[in-house]
């Protein structure tokens, strides 16, 4: 079988599951199509070294967090169906007894997210579920939900680059903001959003793109300190599939007409720039009647959130057994130990609960985020609580204005 440079990973994780299924050597080494003799290599050094001696660690980006062999996972989940009551400190000395040393273990907080993950965790009383997040409303009324974008960005007359932050009403197709940055640096829309927030105070749910600063590619979930911010807020994140631009379909049909009448020609500094946007505004939202509307402005539907903006609510965690700060290099400490979560989440508050012998649950807000343990001291997430929140009913047309 050969071995394609992209899946090498997964190659390896199933040529080594399936000798822990007790298949022979060289019987495997034939399936595959390679020697005997770098069959046993790759096996001793997962014996050796865990699933990390699997990856190609000088130039794979990706991170196989708490992937075992399928083998693996499914014989915890046989252990825990034969020893119901069994935590995951004991299946691991189980599985420890039934391997006989032959490979290495996973740590005690990996085998409670896989028994997590087959739902063969018992939460404690009064808990909170994991959120799974809710079907997309078709934001039916002004505020349920906004869309956001940074639409490029276009040279102005003093040859500086402008970034135009747009966010728009689904339901009104009011254009709430057109922000006229110098970059897309996070503390700026931050600002932007925050000034928005006091005027029309706060929505539902804001639709995004997968870039920055909305998203960000190597934090938590996708996460960034911007939409972590969201979500303290009580304002609940969507995102659109990448290369999908049409599932935010309205806020791009606005881009257009943005564009073609804002920036045609450009302003010759920044201030200029936002006048044309400012008045672009006004008359996109007071005299411009859009089509889907019956001919009606977006200003005759729109009305201010009732949802007012106030700064962020005090977090608590009352089913926890305690709550801890995230330091600045995305760590919370405990009993003297570092534990590595995030640094998106530097400076949040999570709850954590101790839920099996040394194995702690990790939560923001409803959020179950995973477990760590305080010998491996990284956390082992669980399915990712925002992933249901991405767009995949959206009609491929273009709604008009």
């Amino acid at each position: 079988m050969p071995w394609k440079a992209s899946s090498v990973m997964e190659e390896r994780l199933r040529f080594v599951g399936r000798l822990l299924d007790g298949e022979a050597m060289t019987d495997v080494c034939r399936d595959f199509g390679i020697s005997r003799k770098t069959g046993y290599k790759i096996f001793d050094r997962y014996k050796e070294h865990g699933l990390e001696a699997l990856t190609d660690r000088s130039r794979r980006p990706v991170r196989y967090a708490n992937q075992l062999p399928q083998q693996l996972e499914n014989l915890i989940v046989r252990l825990k169906g034969e020893k119901p009551h069994w935590g995951a400190r004991k299946i691991r000395e189980l599985l420890l007894r039934r391997l006989k040393g032959d490979v290495r273990l996973p740590a005690k907080s990996t085998i409670h997210a896989v028994l997590d993950r087959h739902g063969l965790v018992k939460r404690a009383a009064g808990r909170r579920h994991r959120a799974q997040g809710t079907p997309l409303s078709p934001g039916a009324a002004p505020n349920d939900l906004w869309c956001a974008d940074f639409k490029g960005e276009f040279k102005l007359g003093n040859a500086r680059y402008c970034y135009q932050l747009t966010v728009t009403d689904q339901a009104s197709r009011f254009l709430l903001m057109c922000e006229a940055l110098e970059s897309t640096r996070e503390d700026l829309a931050f600002t932007a959003f925050e000034r928005l927030f006091a005027e029309r105070g706060l929505p539902l749910s804001i639709r995004s793109d997968n870039g920055v600063p909305f998203a960000s590619p190597n934090g938590l979930f996708g996460l960034s300190k911007l939409s972590v911010w969201w979500l303290r807020l009580g304002i609940a994140i969507e995102r659109i599939k990448p290369g999908c631009p049409q599932q935010n379909g309205r806020h791009e049909r606005m881009h257009l007409t943005l564009k073609k009448e804002a920036t045609r020609p450009s302003g010759s500094n920044i201030l200029q720039q936002q006048a044309r946007f400012d008045a672009f505004v006004q008359e996109f939202n007071v005299e411009r009647p859009h089509e889907a509307l019956d001919m009606k402005c977006p200003a005759q539907l729109y009305t201010t959130s009732p949802r007012r903006y106030d700064g962020l609510p005090e977090l608590s965690y009352p089913f926890h057994d305690r709550d801890v700060l995230v330091t600045a290099c995305g760590r919370l400490c405990l009993h003297r130990k570092k534990i590595n979560i995030s640094t998106v989440l530097a400076g949040q508050r999570l709850g954590i609960k101790e839920v099996d012998e040394g194995i702690w649950l990790v939560s923001f807000m409803q959020y179950d985020l995973g477990y760590f343990d305080l010998e491996q001291r990284t956390l082992q997430t669980v399915d990712n609580p925002f992933g249901p929140k991405l767009v995949s009913d959206v009609s491929g047309t273009t709604p008009a204005l």
